[in-house]
């Protein structure tokens, strides 16, 4: 896939070096533990001058919660002892959003890459967002399910919800994390069956809190992960104007497979 970016996207300014195409990764299942050092590792690999390029990775993190800097623990309405008895465990990360429930059915979609290789001033982190956001919006509407944005606040609404939620970090100019879109309705299944309304993620603005829906609630049909992944690389990539894009199975490092695995592999069949 090598969309083709549009001018104002392309052409270098003055001074600029040319742009690099992505690396795309769509990956699988993954542990939390796993997946927190080895987008350490990645941040680090493309802050690196000629270092790793951009790099857009698509995976499913283990059954957990995640809490960024617009959230707290007051969020999730679970007992400590709730979330033992489900096996939840609950992380605080550094990055935008508030709290999320993660699980099957879910896809993260995860940028590394320095604000320069994608086209932005190093300062232009709302320009970032508002990239991810147009590539997410343009993945649910390929899925023939209705998608709107609120300028009051960040990520991707239905008709049933919050479908897509971002939680973008930016550190020195390097980008990190970054999307969750909930596709099916796995997502509340098995230990997370009853609980996904008592996560609410904080969107700062006059909506408050919001629990997230998924893309099969809208649409009241069964919708395919893998059709999901495609338009989520096909309309991201088109959103941030990358010059060309090349396609991988498997992550970008070695990694172990999910919380509960022991195999180590670095690619997916």
């Amino acid at each position: 896939m090598s969309p083709t970016p549009s001018k104002s996207h392309s052409e270098p300014s003055s001074g600029r070096p040319a742009r690099r195409g992505v690396s795309v990764w769509l990956a699988g299942p993954i542990g939390l533990d796993a997946w927190a050092a080895m987008g350490e590792r990645l941040a680090w690999d493309v802050s690196e001058p000629g270092g790793r390029p951009p790099t857009l990775v698509l995976c499913e993190l283990e059954r957990s919660i995640t809490i960024g800097r617009l959230g707290s623990r007051r969020d999730v309405d679970l007992t400590d002892e709730e979330l033992s008895r489900r096996r939840l465990g609950v992380r605080f990360l550094g990055r935008g959003g508030g709290a999320i429930l993660h699980g099957p059915g879910q896809i993260h979609v995860a940028l590394f890459a320095t604000l320069e290789d994608l086209g932005l001033t190093r300062h232009d982190v709302g320009g970032c967002i508002e990239r991810m956001e147009t590539g997410l919006e343009g993945a649910i509407r390929r899925l023939r399910c209705g998608a709107a944005r609120d300028s009051r606040c960040h990520g991707v609404f239905g008709r049933t919800g919050l479908l897509a939620a971002v939680g973008i970090a930016v550190r020195r100019g390097v980008v990190s994390h970054g999307a969750w879109l909930n596709v099916t309705r796995t997502a509340d299944v098995d230990a997370t069956a009853d609980i996904a309304h008592r996560i609410r993620m904080a969107t700062g603005s006059p909506r408050g809190a919001v629990a997230m829906s998924c893309v099969e609630a809208d649409v009241q049909r069964r919708v395919r992960l893998q059709d999901a992944r495609a338009a989520l690389v096909e309309q991201v990539v088109d959103a941030y104007a990358f010059p060309a894009s090349h396609i991988q199975s498997g992550f970008p490092l070695p990694v172990r497979a999910g919380g509960d695995s022991r195999e180590v592999f670095s690619r997916v069949g």
